[in-house]
């Protein structure tokens, strides 16, 4: 290693995260930049191996997490920030090595937010909802432009791919419709398409299922109303243990549940919800939320009558996302005590 790309003594560095080359900037105490350099993938590790146990920041980005990973396994203190958060620090004209200042320079900031580190199984976890999620809109396209090219031969089918499914074997057979041989050979190829779909849905959903099953917190989480395996696993893949979160409003509002504050002169305005942060996640809360605003039963569970209330004064589609929001809130207790599950009582008792 050249002498130049020796570590120093620095009391932050910040890593520039590329595909092949890496670029790195030591800043001291007073948060003056002491040391800019460069290195490969393999490099790279060396020279944190080599350096003084210290702070290490990063953007949120592909890659970001393993090699967090492996630098905290050298001692380090490692910090990932999204990537919005960087962009106010960088100076002037823009490249890596001045992205990697800016990094290191806002990773200092005392009131800066993170990025948690994850763990493999996290990760892991992660790819099978994003595949899953993936292979679903995959299915939806298919199926649309199946019916779209129905339609130009004057068959229109019923909305919702179950009922697709089921009817379109009939049109397929149906020899007195206006359906050529050539389209009708190309909707039973793309229909064998949406079948292959299905089975690879149904083997990842039971990927899923199964890892539900299999963690304590996942199935303390399916106590709750309105969450499954899905969204049981997606919150443990998301946050894991939800230790980042102070108190249960920040995790709803990490979501992106909570409205969006405009407020100025002292008066406060809060508009729509922020929907920021993982949008998959806040998806799912919202349908189980949907799902509980039709078939919660309201005599005999404790959210039934706060429900009740506040769907007498506001729209319904406005009281599943506040309910989303209450059941993100829950989900941070279950996933931070130990034990703790959604006792299901009476609004009497509550």
């Amino acid at each position: 290693m050249a002498e130049r790309n020796k570590p120093k003594d620095a009391a932050v560095f910040g890593v520039d995260i590329g595909k092949n080359v890496f670029h790195v900037v030591g800043i001291d105490a007073s948060g003056s930049p002491i040391q800019r350099a460069s290195f490969r993938r393999d490099t790279l590790l060396q020279f944190f191996e080599r350096a003084k146990p210290t702070v290490v920041g990063m953007e949120a980005c592909p890659g970001s997490q393993w090699l967090a990973r492996k630098i905290i396994a050298f001692g380090h203190r490692v910090r990932i920030v999204p990537a919005r958060f960087v962009k106010p620090y960088v100076k002037s004209n823009k490249n890596d090595i001045i992205d990697a200042e800016a990094i290191a320079e806002t990773v200092s900031r005392p009131t800066m937010r993170f990025v948690e580190v994850r763990s493999p199984e996290q990760i892991d976890l992660q790819a099978l909802h994003r595949v899953r999620d993936r292979m679903v809109a995959q299915r939806t396209r298919l199926v649309c432009q199946m019916r779209a090219f129905c339609l130009e031969y004057g068959i229109a089918m019923h909305q919702g791919v179950g009922r697709f499914k089921a009817d379109l074997p009939k049109v397929l057979a149906n020899e007195e419709n206006d359906l050529t041989p050539a389209m009708r050979r190309l909707l039973a190829s793309l229909f064998e398409d949406v079948r292959q779909l299905e089975a690879r849905i149904s083997e990842t959903s039971r990927e899923i299922e199964a890892t539900a099953a299999a963690d304590d917190t996942a199935r303390r989480l399916m106590t709750i109303p309105g969450i499954g395996p899905l969204a049981a696993t997606a919150l443990l893949a998301a946050a894991g243990k939800g230790a980042q979160f102070k108190k249960a409003r920040d995790m709803a509002a990490w979501l992106g549940l909570t409205p969006r504050e405009h407020s100025t002169g002292g008066k406060t305005t809060l508009l729509g919800i922020s929907k920021r942060g993982n949008a998959y996640l806040r998806w799912l809360l919202i349908h189980g939320s949907r799902s509980c605003l039709l078939h919660l039963d309201r005599s005999r569970d404790r959210l039934g009558g706060w429900l009740g209330r506040l769907q007498s004064r506001m729209h319904n589609n406005k009281a599943v996302v506040a309910l989303a929001a209450k059941v993100a809130r829950i989900a941070w207790v279950v996933m931070t005590t130990p034990g703790a599950t959604y006792e299901k009582r009476g609004p009497a008792a509550a």
